[in-house]
């Protein structure tokens, strides 16, 4: 019940061993995947992709840090997408108040409107949430999507439990695999288990045994031995855990094919990903 929340699998990183990357995460035991777009140009690329991989869901949105190359025709294009209903979430969106000149105003021009259309088609959302959790929270207690994921993790444990009482999970991936990341360690192994999820964010954010190189999906089976030994636990109980957690969070990968299990379930009336 390994699921992959977030990975980037139609980045140019994997345009060389895509299918080699996919097969080796297969085979180390990760039954599926999550891939968001970052900007109107990947809706295509994400959308192929979960059409010809049967492990493979999509979610369709505009990330933060991509906003400035964006144009008010990609929400409506956005919004034209969703109405097919094979994107399982609206992401990756939300704020980044880390990079300096970000632009925050703008963000939030696109972070609300695609908060919109999460409300408007009934969707969760995938956030970037990176030192913006407040603002972040603060819309979403005014606009009121289903929840969803709150990728990469990293705030308060007060923060975080109010994006859990907002209905959201909270993802945990190549961060937690260092030893000086205590806080995201603690939060790792204090907070509820089944508020989190597991993720890579390939091919970013590699972990603490490939640091300077490429994230790969194969990493989460590591991920879940990590936490498993942050919360005490047995691999399996947290691998079965987070995969179910992963599917509360995102209803539309109950639609998922697993090659040696049949379908994941977990959810009825699930999205088609891409099929």
């Amino acid at each position: 019940m390994l699921i992959d929340t977030h990975c980037h699998l139609d980045a140019p990183e994997f345009d060389q061993d895509r299918d080699g990357v996919l097969q080796a995460a297969r085979e180390a035991g990760v039954a599926g995947f999550l891939v968001p777009a970052v900007d109107a140009a990947s809706f295509d690329r994400v959308a192929a992709l979960a059409a010809r991989r049967d492990d493979c869901c999509f979610a369709l949105g505009i990330h933060p840090l991509f906003v400035r190359e964006a144009r008010p025709s990609d929400l409506a294009l956005l919004k034209e997408r969703l109405k097919e209903g094979r994107a399982v979430a609206v992401g990756e969106i939300g704020l980044d108040g880390f990079v300096p000149d970000g632009d925050l105003p703008l963000q939030q021009t696109y972070f609300q409107a695609q908060l919109r259309l999460a409300v408007e088609f009934d969707l969760p959302v995938v956030l970037h949430v990176r030192r913006a959790q407040d603002e972040i929270l603060k819309q979403l207690r005014r606009l009121r999507p289903r929840g969803g994921i709150a990728h990469a993790f990293n705030g308060s444990h007060q923060q975080a439990e109010a994006f859990i009482g907002l209905g959201f999970r909270l993802g945990f991936g190549g961060a937690m695999t260092y030893p000086g990341s205590r806080r995201i360690r603690a939060l790792a192994a204090t907070l509820p288990l089944d508020s989190i999820v597991l993720e890579t964010d390939a091919p970013d954010i590699p972990p603490a045994w490939g640091a300077g190189r490429r994230n790969d999906p194969v990493n989460l089976k590591r991920f879940a031995a990590v936490l498993a030994e942050l919360r005490g636990l047995p691999v399996e109980a947290v691998e079965a855990a987070t995969g179910r957690n992963a599917l509360a969070a995102l209803p539309g990968l109950g639609s998922l094919r697993v090659r040696e299990a049949g379908p994941l379930q977990g959810q009825s009336g699930p999205t088609d990903c891409g099929q």
